[in-house]
């Protein structure tokens, strides 16, 4: 393995530090970029619109809702169809996190990291699943106003 010394450098007090000494500024950089990785993820929020303009959501990193906002359309229409174009933007705001997440993990742990693409997928993985259980089916169609 690359970086380790081997048995008789070991022996050696000086290359022994030498060694500790590399491995603890490895794992200290590892902790830092973890922390700055877990505080920028811990920020983010993602905000997507319906395709039918009549409505405007917030997520956080977890895909938990945070914010709502409803257009005057949607007096125009069904509450069912209002309540799909919620969930649709959900569904787009939830990928938006996903995404950035990953790039989050990647711009902080870098590109070869596998703790960076285990991250990424983990964060799909929940936002996906958070969408598949919110039961409401897909986006709205166009045209089912109440005129």
């Amino acid at each position: 393995m690359a970086g380790i010394p081997d048995g008789e450098a070991f022996l050696d007090p000086d290359s022994a530090r030498d060694y500790l000494r590399s491995w603890k500024q490895r794992v200290e950089a590892m902790a830092a970029k973890t922390q700055a990785m877990s505080d920028q993820i811990g920020q983010l929020r993602a905000s997507a619109r319906d395709g039918n303009g009549l409505a405007e959501v917030t997520v956080d990193s977890t895909g938990v809702l945070v914010d709502l906002k409803l257009t005057e359309r949607i007096h125009r229409f069904d509450p069912e169809v209002v309540a799909r174009a919620v969930m649709s933007a959900l569904r787009q705001a939830r990928v938006q996190a996903a995404d950035r997440s990953r790039e989050i993990a990647i711009e902080t742990m870098g590109p070869d990291s596998v703790a960076a693409r285990t991250i990424g997928d983990r964060m799909q993985q929940l936002l996906e699943r958070s969408d598949s259980t919110d039961g409401v089916p897909g986006p709205p169609a166009p045209g089912l106003g109440r005129g």
